[in-house]
């Protein structure tokens, strides 16, 4: 992505515009669109921020933008479609009550609007002795953070659920489910534009220009190569594998950094689906936010065993031979990443290698379901992850926004970040008062989108002063 030159921002920076606010019209420049919101990233929490503002907001003109062809072509197209219950995080944190809250309107949404999904169920197995005491931690977490019909069983109602899997103990929860959550995406953007707003594809933004009106006047200019500027008094960004360059691009701090990382997937051939039921876990590791290696049946019949969990050598790198030199070097060069490696460099070298050697992720598996061999699985897709990381070599798993880019600030009492923009080597000018980044929606921000939808939007409606709409 590159940035506007910065003797082209200079040019505009100091200019005195004010626009009306005419939707998908021209403005009164031939090449400009104006609108009251312009929504960056087209996944699907970006889509659904744009749905649910949309709803508030009825009479405002606004636009989504996403810089690929189609949308939810990222990590919304690319993940194993878990509709995840509250299990495993912290009782009293917003990951939790997202998750949980999340979770329920994701299936009411699905009911009403004809989504297909199935309400499979899922099994965390303890493999030993071992894991028994953080099987019952887990189970005692999902009991506090109010997860609906979740039990404690023995290894003789695991065999009843799962009959081809063993363990000394498991947590059953019967409300997790799968969904094709690209299908979900799509939906949240038929319902955007039936509320009149637009949805621009192939718009990579490479730039941000500001005018100053006064505080109720200014605007904001979105650029991107060969293509309509776009102008907008208030701008959102939810761009996922891009977090950070966007965010830079206005200003901000380039951290937390994101970090991608990869994760390969297994499949059963088809005569073998008969092996597992619903979703088959493992106890979590508690040093990483990766769930571990598992069974997750999909919507279109077939079963995902996986993924692994290793560096990517570019951003979209789906593949093991994908390459970019930027994404590479940001990532490596980056302390936080470095302390990371050096840290679980071990635990890297056995994911690389159970990647590149299909006999030793079945045998992981295979802990799990005993009779399965290497010839009843197959190479499946991949996926990439946003992880975001910081300097210290710790893994972002809050929420963090930025806005204005002139103080920081840590609310420990909802459990995010909250920067109003941390100084920084942002290559652009400081974000004005109308711009919003969404810089880290950890896991399991799918099944907790439309959740967090409401939370962005609560928060631009106190940052922007939206007046509510009854």
């Amino acid at each position: 992505e590159s940035v506007v030159p910065k003797a082209y921002s200079a040019m505009f920076s100091t200019a005195s515009v004010t626009v009306r606010s005419i939707g998908r019209h021209f403005s009164q420049h031939s090449s400009e669109f104006s609108y009251d919101l312009v929504v960056l990233g087209g996944g699907i929490v970006g889509l659904a921020t744009a749905r649910e503002v949309a709803l508030r907001h009825p009479a405002m003109k606004i636009a989504l933008v996403e810089k690929e062809r189609k949308l939810a072509s990222h990590q919304t197209g690319h993940n194993s479609g878990v509709i995840h219950t509250g299990i495993y995080y912290t009782p009293g944190s917003l990951k939790a009550k997202l998750c949980v809250k999340g979770a329920e309107m994701m299936y009411d949404y699905c009911d009403k609007h004809n989504v297909p999904h199935k309400t499979c169920g899922k099994v965390i197995v303890a493999k030993n002795e071992e894991e028994v005491p953080r099987l019952k931690a887990l189970y005692a977490r999902g009991m506090e953070n109010g997860v609906k019909g979740l039990r404690l069983i023995g290894p003789e109602e695991l065999g009843k659920l799962e009959p081809h899997c063993t363990g000394k103990m498991a947590v059953h929860s019967p409300r997790t489910g799968i969904v094709d959550f690209s299908q979900v995406a799509h939906s949240y953007a038929e319902d955007f534009r039936e509320t009149g707003g637009n949805v621009l594809t192939s718009y990579e933004v490479n730039g941000f220009i500001t005018h100053s009106g006064g505080s109720q006047d200014s605007t904001i200019t979105i650029h991107a190569k060969d293509k309509p500027t776009l102008r907008a008094k208030h701008v959102i960004a939810c761009c996922g594998l891009h977090a950070d360059r966007v965010a830079q691009l206005s200003g901000c701090s380039p951290e937390p950094k994101i970090v991608p990382f990869r994760g390969d997937y297994l499949i059963l051939k088809p005569e073998k689906n008969h092996l597992v039921n619903g979703n088959i876990y493992p106890v979590p590791d508690p040093q990483f936010p990766f769930l571990g290696v598992h069974f997750t049946p999909r919507m279109d019949g077939s079963v995902w065993l996986g993924p692994s969990a290793v560096l990517a050598f570019a951003r979209e790198g789906y593949k093991l031979t994908d390459f970019n030199l930027r994404d590479l070097l940001d990532s490596t060069s980056f302390r936080g990443m470095r302390k990371l490696m050096m840290k679980h460099w071990q635990v890297g070298a056995s994911e690389i290698y159970r990647e590149v050697v299909m006999a030793a992720q079945v045998k992981c598996l295979r802990k799990f379901v005993p009779t399965l061999q290497v010839s009843d699985v197959e190479r499946g897709p991949s996926g990439v992850r946003a992880q975001a990381l910081d300097r210290d070599g710790t893994l972002v798993d809050d929420f963090v926004f930025d806005h204005n880019c002139n103080t920081t600030d840590t609310n420990t009492n909802t459990h995010h970040t909250d920067r109003s923009g941390a100084s920084g080597s942002g290559r652009g000018q400081r974000l004005p008062a109308g711009m919003l980044h969404v810089r880290n929606a950890p896991s399991p921000a799918a099944t907790s989108s439309l959740a967090i939808a409401e939370m962005v939007a609560d928060k631009a409606e106190q940052l922007f002063q939206w007046t509510p709409v009854d």
